[in-house]
Formats: C-alpha cells, structure tokens, sequence
C-alpha cells in the first residue's frame, strides 16, 4: 500500500457539482489551528520506510518536516523511545530554525513519557524563542493514569431478587455516587421476578444518567434464567425481557441479543433497546473522568480515549455511526494517547466520506504526537484539528 507521506497532498474526493450550484457550507473545514503550525527543520533521513513497517513510502514533502514526520510516524507504530531520541535531536535547545510544531511534539512527549525533568529543562527555552506562555506540565504518562485509578467496589448480589430488594439495590447506588462507580458481581443469583427486574433497571438508568460507571460481572448464567422466564408472543413480564437484552449487553453476546430483540419487538410491538457491547466497558472509576471531557450535555460530543490500533477499531465504528444523523461533530482527544497508522487511514477515509456528505467533524484536544501523524495522513484537510493546551 503507497501512502504520500512526502508528496504533494491527495485532494480528498469531493461530491460532483453543478457549475452554479452553491456547496454546502460544512464541505470545507475551517482553517485548522495543526494546519497553521510551523514544524519546519532540516532534512534527517533516517529511513521512514523502515518506520512505517509494511508501508510503501513514497517521497515528496507533507510540509512539517521529514524529521518530525518520521517522530510522528515512529510514534505511532509504539516507538516511543526512538521517537524522543529523534525528537531531541532535531530541536536545538536554543537558536535554529525548528519551528512552533516541532516544539510542541517534543513538550508534548515528554508529557507522555512522565519525562518531567526534561520537560522543565526545554521548556523555559520554548518560552524564550516564541515569546509565550509554555504548555504546563501535566503527567499523561500510562502509570500516572494507572496511578490515579483504583477499582471501584465490588458488590456481591446472591439469591432471590424481588421488589423488596429496593432498599438493596439503594446501597449500592449510594456506594456507586461515593465511589463514582460499582461492580456487581451476579453469579450467585439465582432469579429476579419481574418487580424485581424493574427496581434493578431503574437502578442501573439513573446511574447511567448520571454518568457513573456500572459494570455487571459474571452475567451469562442469570441471563440464562431470565431466558427460560420469558416467551415471544407472550406479552407479559416486560421488566424481564428488557433486563435480559441488558444482561446480553454486559455478556457481550451479539448473537443472541439481536435474536431476542427481535422477539422482544413481535411481542410487544415495540422497537428493542439498541446493541451496545458493555462487556469491554472501561473501569467503573474511570466513568467520571471520561464523563466530564466528553461534554454529556454537547449532544454532538464524541470522545477518543488511551490508544486506537489496529484495523476494524470499534471506536472509529461507532464515530462513523454517531455522525450519521449529524451536520457537525466535535471529537474530544484529551484522553487520546496514540492512534496508530491502520487507524489513522481508516480515520481518514471516514472523515473524506462525512465531509463529501456536507458534515463538519473537529478533533479537539489532540496532543502534538497524534496531530503530527494527522497532519502526515492529511486528516487536517477533512477535519478542523487544534491542539490540547
């Protein structure tokens, strides 16, 4: 596969038009602040092929620098120690001709890395050349998150649950607000009537309203009960049948959810709730963190988070079918670490087909790293793309 990364940029394929036809207003996106970033420094050839692994490199010139190019590629791949060495490299700690961009990557990796001494030794010097306020050190290394998450509660539930388990299932939201997240552990149940379907989902609603993590363990044999208690064609026990395509969720059972929904539907002529996976939900305790950078009351917030890989990546899935019935969205990558080259092509090709579709899609927040490998892949060119502070 040929990808130019030193070429002339390959204009994205727009809709045809008729000559008078005026073009939707969100076809082209605004001015990108990555766009406008100087990156520019001498030529250190270190053989970007290599870099890029399988990849058909073909020269030419993206217009941030081969150097930073290779960095940005470097770091995708998961090189970060080779990146740095690069990076450190081609930024002079003082004078030369490096421009904002280039800084901006090296600051920004120190952050990624936990690098603090080297970040507070260049960072003065960044302040000196360009006359502004330096970028604050902020740990975004792996063991700083890992560091401020701990597991949220592990909670037990075991026998017969009914309508008198409310005052039951009050505690653990109670422990779910303090803890800002739960883990139910449901193996040991043996049955819930239908009351108590209804008391356990109004539960779990309020808490998802509230954006405060639950995760189900262990789900798969009470989904088999539950199964046994329901019957299509039969409308009773609605509590029940919706808290079984719940429990399917959290099991991660796409299968047999979609084949019970659509019994759900005949029966009660209804539209089912929608397939979510929740089995590979992110850790409860880190629900209110990811809560608050992805705007909950924005209702065209999106979020990327830790680190897109590998082809067929679900989170790219769901962007693509967030967008679907929207003019504009707005991506936060505050929480984004690193999306790799496989992503960050298909990422490309999704944004091409919104923007032929007349959508806007801004990234916002991206640490300098990513932006250098947006910037390689031209996904400035779709998207509007500005860096986090």
């Amino acid at each position: 596969m040929a990808l130019p990364f030193f070429g002339k940029r390959p204009a994205p394929p727009r809709p045809a038009a008729a000559p008078e036809e005026r073009r939707p207003a969100a076809e082209n996106p605004p001015p990108t602040e990555l766009s406008g970033l100087d990156f520019s420094a001498s030529d250190h050839g270190r053989g970007l092929a290599q870099a890029a692994g399988q990849l058909e490199v073909q020269e030419g010139g993206s217009g941030i620098g081969a150097a930073f190019e290779e960095a940005a590629v470097l770091y995708a791949n998961g090189n970060e120690g080779d990146a740095l060495a690069l990076l450190e490299a081609a930024v002079p700690s003082e004078g030369g001709a490096v421009g904002e961009g280039a800084w901006l990557m090296l600051l920004d990796l120190y952050r990624l890395g936990g690098h603090q001494r080297r970040f507070e030794s260049r960072v003065l010097d960044y302040a000196t050349r360009f006359e502004r306020s330096p970028p604050s050190w902020e740990d975004l290394s792996p063991a700083a998150g890992k560091a401020k998450t701990s597991l949220a509660p592990l909670i037990n539930l075991n026998g017969q649950l009914s309508a008198a388990a409310g005052k039951q299932f009050g505690q653990i939201a109670a422990i779910a607000r303090r803890n800002g997240g739960v883990r139910i552990d449901v193996s040991k149940v043996r049955g819930v009537d239908d009351a108590g379907c209804g008391v356990w989902r109004r539960l779990l609603a309020e808490l998802a309203a509230e954006r405060i993590g639950v995760t189900l363990l262990n789900v798969q044999s009470l989904a088999d009960v539950l199964s046994q208690r329901v019957e299509a064609g039969r409308a009773e026990a609605r509590d029940t049948w919706l808290m079984l395509l719940e429990l399917l969720q959290y099991a991660g059972d796409q299968v047999r959810f979609e084949d019970r929904a659509v019994d759900y539907a005949v029966t009660f002529e209804e539209s089912p709730p929608s397939w979510e996976n929740r089995a590979g939900l992110p850790p409860p305790a880190e629900a209110p963190a990811v809560a608050a950078q992805s705007a909950p009351n924005d209702p065209d917030g999106f979020v990327f988070e830790g680190e897109l890989t590998g082809a067929g990546n679900e989170t790219l899935k769901r962007l693509a079918a967030f967008a679907s019935d929207r003019r504009q969205v707005r991506v936060d990558c505050a929480r984004l670490r690193r999306i790799d080259f496989v992503c960050a092509g298909t990422l490309f090709n999704i944004l091409v087909t919104l923007q032929a579709q007349g959508k806007l899609v801004s990234l916002v927040n991206v640490n300098a790293m990513v932006a250098g490998l947006l910037r390689v892949m031209s996904v400035d060119q779709v998207a509007h793309v500005t860096l986090r502070p």
